[in-house]
């Protein structure tokens, strides 16, 4: 599976690079951005976190934003900006983010070596 580089924006007190929690594959980038041109106004970058809930404990969220939080940190994947937030980035370490078309279905999915159990349905996890 290609993924994309990522060019962290400066933050003040920010890990270096290479601590970088979460990747996109060029085809999850590519669908954020053409998911993004739809909207109105556009906006300035993807949330990427993980929130409680479902039967395994954690979910993963996805939603836009216009502007960090004061909490986040600004990742730079190409010309998508990805915010992501300090206790997400925690259970992010290592997870990939791809976009995946079949004939059944078609979505975002996320690849974490941390998750220890899924539920059945596959949209909730456990670290």
């Amino acid at each position: 599976m290609a993924t994309a580089s990522v060019t962290p924006e400066v933050v003040v007190g920010a890990p270096p690079a290479s601590t970088t929690p979460v990747t996109l594959t060029p085809a999850a980038i590519n669908k954020v951005r053409e998911i993004m041109a739809t909207q109105t106004p556009v906006p300035a970058g993807l949330r990427i976190g993980v929130v409680g809930g479902g039967c395994s404990g954690f979910q993963y969220s996805m939603s836009f934003e216009n502007q960090s939080g004061m909490m986040d940190k600004v990742y730079k994947f190409e010309d998508l900006k990805v915010f992501v937030d300090a206790t997400s980035a925690m259970y992010l370490q290592n997870c990939t983010v791809d976009y995946v078309e079949t004939l059944e279905a078609a979505g975002f999915k996320f690849e974490n070596a941390a998750v220890k159990s899924t539920c059945g349905c596959g949209s909730s996890f456990s670290v």
